[in-house]
């Protein structure tokens, strides 16, 4: 049956009469759905003008702006394979994926022009971009099927090299129909503001796979995520839904923004890593607006576990998101009692196809209907399911585990604590203990405190032997802490 993601998501609107909502604001101007529609029509020609042809990859190093949404809907309306990838990247990396890609074209902004100078490939720069929505409409539309390919999103790679994970026409809908209508509740009325980037699955769906599939609006911003500049776009643009991670939550507080400054907000949602319960008090107590954290990966697209609204539980990663099935299993594949960590798995109808180029790899993580996350869960006796750490970062201690996100929300209750992140690293015995990685709330607090702190309230062995007070922690283009480099920095320090 005869399905392409494009008319999906854009199409259906114009159909029913709603050509004239919005569909696009922000900083680099607003469009409503029949704007928006006649100009990825015009792309769409144009692209195949300059001989784009059905599968053919086209990698976009695109800020987040109506000519991203533009580009992505057009390339996959005539079947070709749009591939974002992230704008944080050098010339090097962007080269690597444009050779991994096999990428006939690349669609390039503004300020991304210095990196892509150097690449052999055909680049299609903003001058290319607007020629292109400026010529005469196609509304061609390749037969593409919910199994044709439709999307590439490459890995954040921070256990290694960038993997492509192919996407299919059909998980778009799947996750519009589960996760954004089911659990997010988007209305028509909405405007979503994400501070995640649409170049990786989380920031795709906020702001154009989700109000899209409704007919709401996106405020896009192609800078950079602030603290400062995304209150002032929340109230300039009217977002109600905001969405975030736990260390952009954690620098909103940090930065002073006064308690109104999401007035207009009705909720916010958090992925990326596992949202501390202190955290979310903090943050819900000062802004007044709740938070339902949840858990996606590139593979499956988007958030298949989540809190729900009015029903959260802090401190946990809520339940299944209905269309999806999970279970917990022991280092025999064996699935464990309540209670207990393993490794969680997943099933559900968003998965990729696999990885590009990638064989080994790929039957490691996907496993006939079954996807291996690589994290560590525990399910409690009412359901809800509490992360414990990636598998690899999980600890033992004296020989018994400890999960880092215990640790950390221990250290969150401090007053003086900011943010916390705790991995294990082997000391002088080469033995494994817990350093914690902590940003200040006040300058007076120290490393002895810290850890009695701990130890007053937790198990001894599981307190962090350093404390390391830094200023901010090395991240992913995605937001996430690099805890492979503080593992690094704190061997140096145990063992110093």
């Amino acid at each position: 049956m005869s399905f392409n993601a494009s008319t999906y998501l854009l199409d259906r609107h114009i159909e029913n009469g709603d050509g004239d909502r919005l569909a696009l604001t922000g900083v680099r101007g607003e469009l409503t759905y029949a704007e928006l529609h006649d100009r990825v029509r015009r792309t769409a020609g144009g692209l195949r003008r300059a001989g784009l042809r059905p599968e053919q990859r086209l990698l976009m190093f695109m800020a987040d702006s109506p000519e991203f949404v533009t580009v992505f809907l057009a390339a996959m309306r005539i079947g070709a394979v749009p591939v974002p990838v992230s704008t944080m990247m050098r010339a090097g990396g962007l080269a690597a994926l444009l050779d991994d890609s096999r990428a006939a074209f690349l669609a390039v902004s503004a300020e991304f022009g210095e990196p892509a100078a150097s690449v052999d490939t055909t680049v299609l720069g903003p001058d290319d971009l607007q020629a292109l929505a400026g010529g005469e409409p196609d509304d061609a539309i390749y037969p593409t099927t919910e199994d044709s390919p439709a999307f590439w999103l490459y890995t954040s790679g921070t256990t290694g090299r960038p993997k492509g994970a192919m996407h299919r026409h059909g998980s778009i809908r799947v996750v519009c129909e589960t996760y954004g209508h089911k659990v997010l509740g988007i209305r028509s009325d909405d405007r979503c503001l994400s501070a995640a980037k649409a170049f990786f699955a989380y920031g795709l769906g906020n702001s154009l796979l989700f109000p899209l599939s409704v007919g709401a609006a996106a405020v896009l911003e192609p800078a950079p995520s602030k603290p400062d500049v995304i209150a002032e776009r929340a109230q300039k643009y009217g977002a109600t839904l905001f969405f975030g991670g736990p260390t952009f939550f954690a620098g909103m507080l940090r930065s002073g923004l006064a308690a109104d400054a999401l007035a207009g907000v009705r909720l916010a949602a958090s992925a990326g890593e596992p949202l501390p319960a202190e955290l979310y008090h903090r943050w819900t107590g000062h802004f007044g607006v709740d938070i339902i954290d949840g858990i996606g990966m590139t593979e499956m697209l988007h958030i298949f576990l989540s809190n729900r609204p009015g029903a959260v539980r802090p401190g946990t990663t809520g339940v299944p998101v209905p269309g999806y099935d999970l279970r917990i299993l022991d280092e025999a594949g064996y699935p464990v009692a309540a209670g207990v960590p393993g490794t969680l798995f997943v099933r559900g109808d968003s998965a990729a196809t696999g990885y590009w180029c990638r064989y080994a790899t790929s039957r490691q993580v996907f496993q006939g209907e079954w996807l291996r996350t690589g994290d560590t869960y525990r399910q409690d006796e009412d359901g809800y399911y509490h992360c414990l750490g990636r598998t690899d970062d999980v600890l033992k201690v004296s020989g018994m585990w400890v999960a880092p996100a215990e640790v950390e929300n221990r250290l969150l209750a401090h007053p003086s604590v900011a943010q916390a992140v705790v991995v294990a690293a082997p000391d002088a015995d080469e033995l494994d203990k817990p350093v914690a990685f902590v940003i200040k709330a006040s300058p007076e607090v120290t490393e002895d405190e810290l850890v009695a702190f701990c130890r007053d309230g937790m198990e001894s062995y599981k307190r962090p032997r350093r404390v390391v007070f830094v200023g901010e922690y090395p991240t992913t283009a995605t937001g996430k802490v690099r805890r492979v480099e503080l593992r690094a920095t704190a061997a140096e320090v145990l063992k110093g």
